[in-house]
């Protein structure tokens, strides 16, 4: 039987949030397709290959630990609170290390690729150095954010699971573009 009190309530929390996703759909898109980035991408070929990745991973791995967050808030093995609490600094520690990791080898599988393939690629150390700054970057923004959002949603009420989709898959495409870009004018200057 269809409970419509509670189909209701997962669009009434999860609309607002969805659309705020939209309009940071927009705004990375429209960084995208700058004309700063397009030059980046000229002067660190390779960038566009490794890019639908390295989005496409910051949902994977933070997806996973706001499921991880939300489980835990749900069963009340966690508080709501940024903390010591064993399980949420193991949840945040092992998403931080996947989500470097991940971005390293997003570089160097990018570089790699394009070597066989015979086609003009950055440096390694470019795309290494590309990768490991904005994946840093996206780590510490993506786990803080996350979890306040997680917290400040759960304390008012608000299913987190309804939250997590829509907030990681915004802040990743957001401050993932925005990282990229950050990371090649960092590189650029310092090569």
């Amino acid at each position: 039987m269809v409970e419509w009190d509670g189909i209701r309530r997962i669009y009434r929390e999860s609309l607002p949030v969805l659309a705020v996703s939209l309009l940071g759909g927009i705004f990375a898109g429209t960084v995208l397709g700058s004309d700063r980035m397009i030059a980046g991408f000229e002067q660190f070929p390779g960038m566009l290959l490794l890019l639908p990745a390295f989005l496409a991973t910051r949902g994977n791995v933070y997806g996973a630990l706001g499921a991880r967050i939300s489980s835990g808030l749900h069963q009340g093995l966690i508080d709501p609170a940024f903390g010591t609490d064993e399980r949420l600094v193991n949840a945040v520690v092992a998403s931080f290390v996947n989500g470097i990791s991940i971005s390293v080898f997003i570089g160097v599988l990018a570089w790699a690729i394009n070597r066989v393939l015979g086609r003009q690629s950055a440096a390694l150390i470019e795309l290494v150095g590309i990768t490991f700054i904005a994946g840093t970057l996206t780590a510490v923004v993506l786990i803080v954010g996350l979890l306040g959002l997680l917290f400040v949603g759960y304390a008012r009420g608000i299913d987190p699971d309804n939250l997590v989709g829509p907030i990681v898959t915004t802040f990743g495409d957001v401050f993932g573009v925005v990282f990229l870009y950050v990371a090649m004018v960092l590189v650029g200057a310092i090569v």
